[in-house]
């Protein structure tokens, strides 16, 4: 009995070490984790917080080269718009110096320093100004105005906007505060966040007087700086930068509550601007799954067409949200199919952000015929780049029937000269026969002749090469060969 106890004393005890083996092994899987995740991802050893201080404030004034440098990117970039040509644009980007008053910005609100915040808010307004200027004048100026696909994209700002430039602006700080800077990532971080095409495409706007236009471009210019800024800001508050130190204490105090006052207010509109975009992002999101699902499925009896492509969703805060649907052709969708569109829109779970958001259906037979204009207008514009190479298309067919009307012959005719000719000829057959070098391919002509069994060989020979210079001649080929059919 007492050597039972014993054991079993002894086999709790065994447990409570093993179990204590494994906390201490957990422990130290996770320390050694911790560790691993601190070295791989601190960047404070690393930082130079002078030279990072000295490289921004350094970029933030414009004048001299900077504003010619400025003024002549706007220029290229106005003209890579103008072009939808999308290396030029970014080449544009490339030479911007547009960064600058920006980081500055971010800079000042981090460390206190109201006067370099007074600097770069002054050569952040000039630089807008300068920039707008240049591209309304080249706009205005410029006789080619095509609304072309990339100034549009420049209109119409999204989540991913929001996205690119928070996570561009982290990257560019960081890049910055690293001893040695990395260049690559400067010039990375230019290209994705994309500050010169909107404010050229305000200038174009503001040139053709289409203030949408110019307030969507100018509204994706301030999501790209806001962001940027409070990028810089979260990043040197981070890394601890100092403050700046003033000798007055009231002075000090003041300018630290003015400071922090002012990066609340760019952190407001920043989370306003975030959560404005997300709510558009989800509602497009479930407009396009709710047209693709319910509204493209549609079959008509007859002529009528959705055209899907035209399809205009339009986002708003309160209740003037829209989905606008087009169908040409003079059959229509009847009532009872658009009730139930209706329905399953209200009702359904999955379409729940769009349930006060209106169909708007235009149709073709019972629209006034400047909507049709317009709409064949529109259709002509999206299809282009597939009209373009449907004419390449075309161009390619009307060669291969050109070479197809080479191999088309009079046969009949051939036939009845050819036998009027030659007394020892039986038959007489043609075709068109592809033929390779493994080099090139090509098609030829070739005409096949029977020869009557009791003409003599001498002459037949004699006939065949008559005859195949006759048919060169007479049809103007000189690729026509001549095939002998061996008698059985």
């Amino acid at each position: 009995m007492g050597e039972n106890i014993n054991d079993d004393k002894n086999t709790s005890h065994q447990q409570t070490d093993s179990g204590e083996e494994v906390k201490k092994d957990i422990k130290g899987l996770v320390g050694s984790t911790r560790k691993f995740l601190s070295e791989l991802l601190d960047i404070r050893k690393n930082t130079d917080q002078e030279a990072t201080m000295e490289a921004i404030i350094a970029d933030i004034p414009f004048k001299g080269h900077t504003s010619w440098i400025l003024i002549c990117s706007i220029f290229i970039a106005s003209v890579g718009l103008n072009a939808n040509s999308t290396a030029v644009v970014i080449g544009a980007m490339l030479i911007s110096p547009l960064m600058g008053p920006i980081l500055g910005i971010g800079l000042s609100l981090a460390v206190n320093d109201v006067d370099t915040l007074r600097r770069s808010l002054k050569n952040f307004a000039v630089m807008v100004v300068l920039s707008v200027l240049t591209a309304y004048l080249f706009f205005a100026i410029f006789p080619l105005r095509d609304e072309s696909s990339e100034l549009l994209a420049r209109t119409a700002p999204d989540i991913r906007d929001v996205l690119i430039a928070f996570f561009g602006g982290l990257a560019l700080v960081i890049a910055r505060a690293k001893k040695g800077t990395i260049a690559s990532v400067i010039f990375g971080v230019a290209i994705a966040t994309a500050l010169m095409p909107p404010l050229c495409t305000v200038g174009f706007g503001l040139a053709i007087g289409n203030f949408d236009y110019a307030t969507g471009a100018m509204y994706l210019f301030s999501i790209n700086t806001i962001f940027i800024a409070l990028a810089t800001f979260l990043v040197l508050k981070l890394l601890r930068f100092p403050m700046v130190r003033y000798v007055n204490s009231k002075r000090r105090r003041l300018i630290g509550r003015l400071a922090s006052l002012l990066a609340i207010l760019v952190m407001i509109p920043a989370g306003i601007t975030f959560w404005g975009a997300l709510q558009e992002s989800l509602f497009r999101k479930q407009a396009q799954n709710f047209v693709h699902e319910k509204i493209a499925p549609y079959q008509f009896e007859g002529s009528g067409r959705f055209m899907e492509d035209f399809t205009d969703i339009e986002f708003n805060k309160g209740k003037n949200s829209f989905i606008e649907l087009v169908f040409m052709g003079n059959e229509t969708v009847p009532d009872n199919v658009i009730a139930t569109w209706n329905k399953q829109k209200n009702e359904d779970e999955s379409f729940a952000r769009l349930k006060d958001t209106e169909l708007h259906i235009i149709q073709g037979s019972k629209n006034e015929q400047i909507d049709q204009l317009k709409y064949v207008d529109q259709l002509y514009e999206t299809q282009k780049t597939e009209l373009v190479d449907k004419d390449a298309r075309i161009k390619v067919l009307e060669a291969e029937l050109g070479k197809l009307g080479k191999l088309s012959i009079p046969f009949a005719d051939i036939s009845v000269e050819a036998k009027t000719n030659y007394d020892n000829l039986e038959s007489l057959g043609f075709s068109p026969t592809i033929q390779t070098d493994f080099k090139k391919m090509d098609t030829i002509p070739i005409f096949e002749v029977k020869w009557k069994r009791d003409a003599k060989r001498f002459q037949t020979v004699e006939d065949a090469k008559k005859l195949k210079a006759w048919l060169k001649l007479r049809l103007k080929d000189s690729t026509i060969q001549l095939k002998e059919v061996v008698q059985d």
